[in-house]
């Protein structure tokens, strides 16, 4: 079996990592960051995903550091009840849990951090390490994420283009708070649409909270974490009580501000050697939750087909012809859902959930 190149240490080039493990398939791991900045926020996972997740984590493992969530309800902004939905095994984790349990089954000689790969101008396909010299590797598995540097080497011709939301994502350690809410997913949503404050438990004192802006009605510049709790807590003064309890009582050295982006058209999912997995192949836009779903079932299709096949193009052609598919209805799933965020409350779809599901 060829060697691998895996770039980008995230949640879709680790689950790569541990199906290439399985097979014990030769890889090597590149992350331009530092293995501490590595954290981050968390995510909301379909029984789906979870499925493809129990092939290379342990299911009792995973329940220590997540939260089966039990039915998502969708409030008005004061706090009126204005549907529930039974929800079906959707797990909820910190992305830094999830992270640590992925890299886990890595050895520590199978990830280089700090490490920043570049593209080879000179020669199409190939891949260089920051210093010049040539990676060692047949395949290059590309998981740099949604902005992904090599993908927009490889395309010139893409256009990303910023969607109508930006989100503001935090996690708040309130057990008072984490008890308040249960096992729900809990989402407020302002009668004039384009607002909204979303809250789940992702432990028995941890509790994860986002808001969603029309970003053309609120302007949220990159500003310092004090300013942008100040702008947060104006925002939501007058919402139901938790909600400006939960603002107030969070730090902010980790919050994070995020501009969504997504591709006009998607790319093929590779070219020559070079093949795209997770967000670095299709960002999908948050409303569809299925950004971990999709990074595992990419990297199990694409091990799956290396395994079978012994021409790389073959087998990158068969994970994309299975592949892009689902995606492209993630994409207008995620599409429509963020068309229902914009309208005023009386005009959304009842009972709307805020996953994509196929």
């Amino acid at each position: 079996m060829k060697k691998i190149a895996v770039v980008g240490a995230g949640i879709s080039g680790l689950s790569m990592a541990n199906y290439l493990e399985k097979h014990k398939i030769d890889y090597h791991i590149y992350e331009r960051r530092k293995k501490e900045d590595l954290a981050g926020h968390g995510f909301l996972i379909p029984q789906e995903g979870m499925d493809y997740l129990y092939q290379i984590i342990d299911s009792e493992l995973l329940l220590q550091h997540g939260n089966f969530l039990k039915k998502y309800i969708q409030y008005s902004h004061t706090g009126k009840i204005l549907a529930e939905k039974e929800l079906n095994n959707v797990f909820a984790i910190s992305r830094h849990s999830l992270i640590n349990l992925l890299a886990q089954n890595i050895a520590p000689e199978k990830i280089t951090y700090e490490e920043t790969i570049i593209p080879d101008e000179q020669q199409d396909g190939k891949l260089k390490l920051s210093d010049g010299t040539d990676i060692d590797a047949d395949i290059a598995v590309i998981s740099d994420g949604s902005r992904s540097r090599i993908r927009r080497s490889l395309f010139k011709n893409e256009t990303m283009r910023m969607v109508r939301e930006s989100e503001v994502v935090n996690i708040i350690q309130n057990k008072a708070i984490a008890d308040a809410i249960d096992n729900d997913f809990m989402k407020f949503h302002h009668e004039e649409g384009g607002l909204t404050f979303g809250i789940l438990k992702l432990a028995d004192d941890t509790v994860l909270w986002y808001s969603q802006f029309d970003n053309q009605k609120y302007m949220i510049n990159e500003c310092s974490a004090e300013n942008l709790k100040k702008y947060m807590v104006d925002v939501f003064k007058n919402w139901h009580p938790l909600v400006p309890e939960i603002i107030q009582k969070s730090h902010y050295n980790n919050v994070h501000l995020w501009n969504v982006y997504e591709l006009e058209e998607l790319n093929p999912f590779y070219k020559n050697n070079v093949v795209f997995i997770g967000d670095a192949a299709h960002p999908l836009i948050p409303f569809t939750s299925q950004g971990v779903t999709s990074a595992l079932k990419d990297s199990f299709s694409l091990t799956k087909y290396l395994v079978e096949e012994e021409n790389t193009e073959t087998a990158f052609n068969k994970y994309e012809t299975e592949r892009k598919p689902e995606i492209e209805f993630h994409i207008r799933n995620g599409r429509t859902l963020l068309k229902q965020f914009l309208l005023p409350l009386h005009q959304q779809t009842e009972n709307i959930l805020p996953i994509s599901y196929k």
